[in-house]
């Protein structure tokens, strides 16, 4: 790694109630780790009665169908192309393998993650990681995943 931070986050996702939904997604090019950095969700709602949104952070094995995100450079002034690629808002959703992280998480709330120097989530070489999110009640939400090639 050679400290090419970088991020990659959503405009408003919407989601249906009951459903599970990735909203964000980072694959590692081949034969290149990522170490994520941190994530988080924030949600727009606006019942002080509604129920928590179940949140995953998710090993994932498939890529599914979604929409193409392209990750920002955290330092503008790097000349170096980031080869993680990003999508969000899975029309299919990918194949969910382990989990790395669960919250619940108020839909007037939000949640953020920085992971500790050392203690970073690992992505190997072509691994995939995303964020799944089940409300019980219709939200939108907005995604982000921080990561260092």
């Amino acid at each position: 790694m050679a400290r090419l931070n970088a991020i990659a986050q959503t405009q408003e996702v919407a989601l249906s109630a009951a459903t599970a939904k990735t909203v964000i997604q980072i694959t590692a090019a081949a034969n290149h780790r990522v170490a994520i950095l941190g994530w988080g969700i924030f949600f727009d709602g606006t019942s002080v009665t509604a129920e928590p949104v179940q949140v995953r952070l998710l090993r994932q094995t498939s890529a599914g169908t979604m929409t193409s995100l392209t990750p920002v450079a955290l330092d503008g002034s790097v000349g170096e192309t980031i080869q993680t690629s990003a999508q969000h808002t899975a029309t299919a959703e990918p194949t969910a393998g382990n989990v790395v992280d669960v919250i619940e998480c108020h839909p007037q709330q939000g949640y953020e993650v920085i992971y500790p120097l050392g203690q970073e989530v690992i992505l190997q070489g072509s691994g995939r990681v995303g964020i799944e999110v089940t409300a019980p009640a219709t939200v939108n939400c907005r995604a982000k995943l921080k990561f260092e090639e």
